[in-house]
C-alpha cells in the first residue's frame, strides 16, 4: 500500500474518532413532575353529585360534588327552633320590676312624710321607724328580684350561645359536604362514582397542576458551582425517536443534601456517585406529560 492510501485511511479514522467524541447536547437529565393533590371526603354520606371525569380541567374553588346534607340540615333547623324557645323565655325585666319599684317609691314618700311629721312633733318616732324599715325591705326585694332576673337572662344567653356554636359547627359540616377543587389543575384519577356511600377520609379524586410543571434533574458537585436559584436554563422534552421540544426553564430549588445517582438518571459525569437534585420550573404548552424524560442545558 502506497503512502497516499495510508494517509487517506488515517484521515478517515480521525474523522470517525472525532464524530465519536461529539459533546453531549445536555448537562443533566430527569423527569417532569407536577404538584399533585388528592382530595378526600370531609363528611360521610351518599354522594349525590360527582360530576367530574379524568382529564377535566378544574379551577380553584369550583364545586364538583355534593354529599347528602339532609341530616345536618335537620339538626340546624332543630337548634334554630331551640334558640327561639330560649328567646321566648327571656323575662321582661323592666316590666317585672316595675311594681316593686313603684312600691319602693311610695314607701320612700311615706318615710319622708313621717320624717317631717316627727320633726314637727305631729307623729310618734315609731311610725318613722316602721316607714324606714318598709323602704329597706322593698329595696332588698328589688335587688333580689333584679339579681334573679339577671341570672335567668345570663343562663338563657349562655344556652343561646351554646346553640349558636353548635349551629356554626353544623354549618361548617354542611359546607364540607360540598366537594370543591382546592386549586386549579387537571383530574388525573377518579376513585368513586356518583351514588356511592363515602366516609370521612375516603379519597375521591387526584388532580395536578399540569400547566406549571417542573423537571426534577440531578447535577454533579462540579456543576453545582455554576448554578443558582432563579437561573434561566434551557429544557428539552424528550418524546422519543429523536423528537424534542425546547422550553425556557427557571431553577427554583437546589437540594442541600447529596444523594447517590438514581439508576435511571444520566449526568454529565456518569462516574460521579453523588449528585444533587434540582427543580426547574417549566410552563407547559400541553405537550409535556408527567413522568416524561427531559434534558437540561445549563
Amino acid at each position: 500500500m502506497d503512502m497516499k492510501k495510508i494517509m487517506a485511511l488515517a484521515g478517515v479514522a480521525l474523522m470517525v474518532a472525532a464524530c465519536g467524541e461529539k459533546a453531549k447536547e445536555y448537562d443533566a437529565t430527569g423527569t417532569f413532575e407536577a404538584t399533585e393533590t388528592t382530595v378526600y371526603a370531609e363528611q360521610s354520606g351518599a354522594l349525590l353529585v360527582f360530576d367530574i371525569n379524568e382529564g377535566d380541567a378544574l379551577t380553584s374553588g369550583s364545586e364538583v360534588g355534593l354529599i347528602d346534607t339532609t341530616q345536618t340540615w335537620l339538626k340546624i333547623q332543630q337548634l334554630e327552633a331551640t334558640k327561639q324557645v330560649y328567646r321566648s323565655q327571656k323575662p321582661d325585666m323592666e316590666r317585672q320590676i316595675a311594681a316593686t319599684r313603684q312600691q319602693l317609691a311610695k314607701a320612700r314618700l311615706e318615710e319622708q312624710r313621717y320624717r317631717e311629721l316627727v320633726a314637727d312633733g305631729a307623729a310618734p318616732r315609731k311610725m318613722l321607724d316602721d316607714a324606714a324599715n318598709q323602704v329597706k325591705v322593698l329595696q332588698k326585694q328589688l335587688e333580689a328580684l333584679v339579681s334573679t332576673l339577671n341570672t335567668q337572662l345570663s343562663t338563657l344567653d349562655s344556652q343561646a350561645s351554646t346553640a349558636d356554636a353548635q349551629i356554626a359547627q353544623l354549618r361548617d359540616l354542611l359546607h364540607k359536604c360540598h366537594i370543591t377543587a382546592p386549586a386549579k389543575g387537571t383530574v388525573l384519577e377518579k376513585y368513586v362514582e356518583c351514588g356511592e356511600l363515602v366516609t370521612t377520609g375516603k379519597p375521591l379524586f387526584k388532580m395536578a397542576d399540569t400547566q406549571d410543571m417542573h423537571l426534577r434533574a440531578y447535577v454533579t458537585s462540579a456543576q453545582l458551582q455554576s448554578i443558582k436559584i432563579g437561573q434561566k436554563v434551557k429544557v428539552l422534552a424528550d418524546y422519543g425517536d429523536s423528537r424534542k421540544n425546547e422550553y425556557d426553564g427557571t431553577i427554583t430549588w437546589i437540594s442541600t443534601r447529596s444523594e447517590f445517582t438514581p439508576k435511571t438518571i444520566l449526568t454529565d459525569d456518569e462516574r460521579a456517585d453523588l449528585v444533587y437534585a434540582v427543580k426547574i420550573a417549566v410552563k407547559n404548552d400541553g405537550y409535556i406529560k408527567i413522568g416524561m424524560y427531559g434534558e437540561v442545558k445549563l
